[in-house]
């Protein structure tokens, strides 16, 4: 792949490997000589643990380890996970219950594992499972989302995790009282699993006295720094590495037990140990994502502008707390607090429960689609109630273009934006002009069509700081990044950017990432930050890069150093036809012996987030016979800023896109009152198909980022968080006419048939 130019689309060298079987995940990559680690969990959601006899499984053939919690603790092992706590509205901080890698004591969840067995095979170690004698005697289960009911922690008094708040409740109030209109509406939003194509998994080996640790995340870093807390080593002591992997989606960037857990009987045994989830085991095993209530109020004025804003939420964080799920539901929550609109005025209050579910519920840019999702589903409702076009009523209150830099509620500064061009151009590539008459083609053969408009914005940047390493060899040059491909197109996306700075042909970098070893420090993926961040850290080390090259050609050449300049392809050098490339400067530097120029790198930290924003306009047309659902247009206008491969970025969103419709549509877990999971395989659980989705049409307008040099805003989320509201605006939409007000994810044939009945049922009786 030659240089293409600047913000081109180029296909994604990766998918060459991808689509032939060469990629290369845990499984590929496990030592063969690797025993087989098997978890026993609990079948029982809450319950103490009051037998636990593990003799027969350390006996059983082929069979080299069995550990508890009692085994590792004797170890010296730390057995708790790392879990973030937040400020709650009274000045404390949230609970922080343990959450051992093993249980210890009692369960507290189905699949929360008690037992790790390693064996010479899987199935010698799934035998020795059976033996294993577990008695739990059961206590009530809390899978309720609300406050109350017998706690699960000691430490959570009525299962309260957490109780925070943000802004001025009195001020809200107030003006709520003093409006001239005001709209309540109680929105649903559904809990959903993660299903990566790959599940979870990890292999852990000693060599030469050092803890390696394989594992399908998203960085290396924050494992590397886990391992030396639980096993009290020396970071130096321990390598961390990422191959391939095969989704992500946030769930795989956070803590988990069987790593450590797999990595201490590495230790113990002086044998490489493997592990990997099945499908199954995933659905109770890995954190879950969404599943959270709100109440939210909008006052109007007499010329229907927003004056204040109050939500009320209820997030479930399942049984224990993450490194950031209390942080998920509320900081990032609070950054699009208010969206786009021109409010003063605004007030939010989130408390958190713990129940008897997964682990931990908080995944897939989880805050940020919940704050859009229930905002635009009240604004649209609001508009409805009222009387006005939910398209007018948006532009009236939106944030003005000579507003910014814009202070939000929130207290979040938003550098830039135009949200009404944005919405303009949604409308024309939408054909909003052309609705009625599609309207009225649905009804005529019987069906029921809605149109539902969805405007969001995005906060994004997590880890702010990044590295990016640049090493010249005497086939390229190799880039070192500190970010984690999930399968996002990194390799491609990095190259290419480095060659548009450059003129190295991008056929000749290559993309190392996911190696603690090799990379001496990086943030890894989640928050939309990969692109932003890394690409900034780039940049950086490109002008390291150019320096030094600078200097040591005007050296080698007899001239100042100013008489050297560099065009992105090639240096200039005033008065000579001499026009060498980075790569012939560098093969000068190695022949001259000049080691210390054929590596250089650059640390950058971005002072600001980025405000990626757009509209997702969204045509559905309803059988009212049956009850389903067709998506039959999908239109997408983003802000994504500067773009670096616009193809991978419309890649992006046709993934967040899809994964709002599967919510939409079809996604929903479940848990009966003991907290057993109802929905534990695909012939429950219901994936999004290829018939469920539509074309996608996708563009963009570009207002520049002034908060990192790029001008970029990001966009791993962005079709996610516009694709929910817009998704339940076009069903209440069409479903409106009917007399229906309410109607709550997934919108299943069933659920949505009943709902049509009910309400013409309403209609003959009245």
């Amino acid at each position: 792949m030659e240089k293409f130019g600047k913000s081109q689309s180029v296909t994604r060298v990766e998918d060459q490997r991808f689509l032939t079987g060469y990629g290369r995940y845990i499984d590929d990559i496990a030592p063969a000589d690797a025993l087989f680690a098997y978890f026993l969990r609990a079948t029982t959601a809450h319950g103490e643990i009051t037998t636990l006899d593990v003799d027969e499984a350390r006996a059983m053939p082929g069979v080299h380890l069995v550990v508890t919690a009692d085994d590792l603790a004797d170890a010296g092992v730390v057995l708790g996970l790392a879990g973030a706590t937040v400020k709650n509205r009274d000045g404390s901080r949230g609970a922080a219950p343990e959450r051992p890698l093993l249980a210890r004591g009692r369960v507290r969840h189905v699949g929360e594992a008690i037992v790790m067995i390693v064996a010479e095979t899987l199935s010698a170690a799934k035998d020795a499972a059976e033996v294993i004698l577990v008695e739990v005697d059961e206590l009530p289960t809390h899978v309720a989302l609300a406050v109350g009911g017998e706690a699960i922690h000691a430490e959570a008094p009525e299962n309260l995790a957490f109780d925070w708040e943000l802004g001025d409740a009195a001020a809200t109030q107030a003006r709520i009282q003093e409006a001239a209109h005001v709209v309540t509406v109680d929105v649903m939003d559904n809990r959903i699993i993660a299903n990566a194509m790959e599940p979870r998994g990890c292999y852990a080996e000693v060599a030469d006295g050092r803890l390696h640790v394989a594992l399908n995340g998203q960085g290396v870093w924050v494992p590397k720094g886990d391992l030396a807390r639980h096993f009290n080593l020396d970071p130096a002591d321990i390598r961390v590495t990422t191959p391939d992997v095969g989704g992500g989606f946030g769930m795989k960037a956070m803590r988990y037990p069987e790593p450590f857990c797999v990595a201490h009987a590495a230790r113990i045994l002086g044998r490489p140990v493997r592990w990997m989830s099945d499908r199954g085991e995933a659905m109770l095993s890995d954190n879950a994502g969404r599943d959270l209530t709100s109440t939210a109020t909008l006052a109007f004025d007499d010329n229907y502008r927003i004056t204040a804003y109050q939500l009320d939420t209820i997030a479930n964080m399942g049984a224990y707390n993450s490194q950031f799920a209390q942080n998920i539901q509320t900081e990032l929550f609070s950054k699009v607090l208010m969206g786009t609109y021109d409010v003063q005025t605004a007030y939010m209050r989130t408390r958190g429960v713990y129940t008897n579910t997964t682990p931990v519920d908080a995944y897939r840019g989880a805050g940020r689609p919940e704050a859009i999702f229930v905002l635009e589903r009240t604004v649209d409702e609001a508009a409805r109630q009222l009387g006005v076009d939910p398209w007018v009523l948006r532009e009236k209150n939106f944030i003005a273009p000579d507003k910014f830099p814009y202070k939000t509620v929130s207290g979040v500064t938003y550098d830039v934006g135009d949200f009404a061009m944005v919405l303009a151009s949604a409308g024309r590539e939408a054909d909003r002009a052309g609705y009625a008459m599609r309207k009225a083609a649905s009804a005529k053969s019987g069906k029921l069509r809605g149109q539902g408009l969805c405007y969001y914005i995005e906060s994004i940047l997590g880890n702010p700081s990044e590295t990016t390493a640049v090493e010249f060899t005497p086939e390229g040059a190799t880039i070192y990044v500190g970010t984690q491909s999930n399968g996002q197109g990194h390799e491609t996306v990095y190259a290419q950017f480095l060659s548009d700075q450059t003129g190295i042909p991008a056929g000749q970098i290559t993309v190392v990432q996911g190696d603690s070893d090799r990379i001496a420090t990086g943030g890894g993926t989640g928050g939309s930050r990969s692109v932003t961040v890394q690409n900034t850290a780039t940049l950086a080390a490109v002008d390291v890069i150019l320096e030094g090259l600078t200097a040591f050609l005007a050296d080698a050449e007899g001239v100042d150093a100013g008489a050297v300049s560099f065009d992105d392809e090639r240096f200039r050098i005033t008065g000579s036809n001499l026009t060498p490339t980075l790569l012939e400067v560098a093969d000068m530097a190695r022949a001259a012996g000049r080691d210390d120029l054929l590596r250089h790198s650059a640390t950058i930290k971005l002072d600001n987030r980025s405000f990626p924003n757009g509209a997702h306009v969204v045509e559905v047309e309803i059988d009212p016979e049956t009850g389903v659902v067709t998506v039959d247009r999908y239109t997408v206008v983003d802000d994504f800023g500067n773009l670096i491969n616009p193809m991978l970025a419309e890649g992006q969103v046709h993934g967040g896109v899809a994964q709002g419709i599967g919510q939409a549509l079809t996604e929903r877990v479940v848990f009966d009152a003991d907290g057993q999971l109802l929905t534990a395989s695909f012939m429950d659980y219901g994936m999004p198909r290829a018939d469920d989705l539509p074309m996608i049409r996708f563009s963009t307008e570009c207002v520049p980022s002034t908060y990192n040099p790029m001008g970029m805003k990001g966009c791993g989320e962005a079709g996610t968080v516009g694709a929910l509201a817009a998704m339940a605006n076009a069903v209440l939409d069409a479903l409106w006419e009917l007399g229906v007000r309410e109607v709550e994810m997934p919108f299943t044939p069933h659920r949505v048939w009943k709902t049509i009945r009910k309400a013409k049922d309403a209609r003959a009786a009245a």
